[in-house]
């Protein structure tokens, strides 16, 4: 498994793991602590597991935590997913950056995502499995939602939408989360 900076968004890191196949399938290690050790991250930091199942065209995001954010590893383990990172630490090299990512089941790539940045996807299979694993307990008042269609953004989504969580529908610019954060 190799770790590489993703250059677009200050601290991510792509885990590249090096799937070994043959007639059964295949076999790959998803997660080494030695390897995110080597990158300055903490592996015991990690707190909570979580798995979504989402159809092709299902669009989750953007989603980020206020207050001292959340940490993650997203890797698609089944099916294909658009995966989509905005940078919104203020004090960041790469502040309002985005950055795109096809995750996969066939390649396991596993993404790292600091703190104070942004994140959603897209299923681009008929079903895609996405697996996060984060630094910390999930507490539903710190959520944050950001419009997936916000103009500023112009994030590129590859299909149309098929469907989305009513709070995803109804989420507020980027200017207006960018504010409520400030205040």
């Amino acid at each position: 498994m190799k770790a590489t900076e993703v250059p677009e968004i200050a601290g991510a890191y792509l885990f590249e793991p090096t799937p070994y196949a043959d007639e059964r399938g295949f076999f790959c290690r998803t997660f080494d602590a030695d390897v995110v050790r080597s990158v300055g991250l903490d592996p015991d930091a990690f707190v909570q597991d979580s798995v979504s199942r989402s159809v092709r065209g299902v669009l989750r995001g953007l989603h980020l935590r206020s207050g001292a954010g959340e940490a993650k590893l997203v890797r698609c383990s089944y099916g294909r997913i658009f995966d989509v990172v905005v940078d919104l630490r203020t004090d960041s090299p790469t502040y309002r950056n985005r950055a795109f990512f096809e995750l996969s089941g066939e390649t396991q790539l596993t993404l790292y995502i600091p703190a104070g940045c942004a994140h959603g996807f897209q299923a681009l299979t008929e079903t895609a499995d996405t697996s996060y694993r984060i630094d910390r307990p999930h507490d539903p008042a710190e959520d944050v939602t950001i419009a997936f269609d916000d103009p500023e953004l112009a994030i590129p989504w590859p299909l149309p939408v098929t469907s989305m969580s009513q709070r995803d529908l109804e989420a507020p610019r980027l200017a207006k989360v960018l504010q409520n954060m400030e205040s």
